[in-house]
């Protein structure tokens, strides 16, 4: 689990096909490799993956045809940011929400207005989503947990401030630029409660 509060901006130094597969190399930037061991969960723009190898200051992660599928991981390309946060340990804060890693759809940025210091950002999801997202809820976006202002049919819109355009790869992101997506997990398992079997 993780909260969606980004520790440290990553780049990607490498991707190299595995059979199909892709093995992803970043290197960790402030992230406190010390901390992570092999097999540990990191989430690498809000997709939850697995430490398979650490070197120096970097760290590498197989990302299977579905995960790249599902998420803009296979789009990334030498060079690119990522924002990365460790899985929870007992005893940390929880700044944000509960985050799985696990994303739901790739979103599209599509508008950008400026909010006296801040940035409202829209974003516009699947059809498939919207019924989960509501105003002053939350949601993942790229890994960073956000409060949603309002919902307009498939577009939601949220305030970006300084420090977090800074510390995170929101500030980079350009309109129909896609974004992974996760809801939040309590709206999920809710839907899934009221939901009578084969309905």
């Amino acid at each position: 689990m993780f909260t969606g509060i980004i520790v440290a901006k990553g780049r990607v130094v490498s991707l190299t096909e595995r059979g199909g597969d892709l093995e992803l190399g970043i290197d960790a930037g402030a992230l406190e490799l010390e901390r992570i061991s092999l097999g540990d969960s990191v989430s690498v723009q809000g997709v939850c993956l697995t430490v398979t190898v650490k070197d120096g200051t970097r760290f590498f992660a197989d990302v299977s045809r579905e995960t790249m599928s599902k998420t803009t991981l296979g789009a990334l390309k030498p060079g690119s940011a990522v924002n990365l946060e460790p899985s929870l340990r007992a005893g940390d804060p929880l700044g944000g929400h509960w985050v799985s890693g696990h994303v739901d759809s790739v979103g599209k940025l599509r508008a950008l207005v400026q909010d006296a210091r801040s940035w409202r950002f829209e974003f516009e999801l699947p059809e498939s989503l919207v019924r989960f997202v509501a105003a002053k809820g939350s949601i993942c976006v790229d890994g960073v947990s956000l409060t949603v202002n309002k919902v307009d049919g498939r577009r939601f819109d949220v305030n970006i401030i300084p420090h977090t355009l800074k510390a995170t790869t929101l500030g980079e992101l350009k309109i129909d630029d896609g974004v992974n997506i996760e809801i939040d997990v309590i709206a999920r398992y809710l839907e899934r409660l009221m939901t009578k079997s084969g309905e």
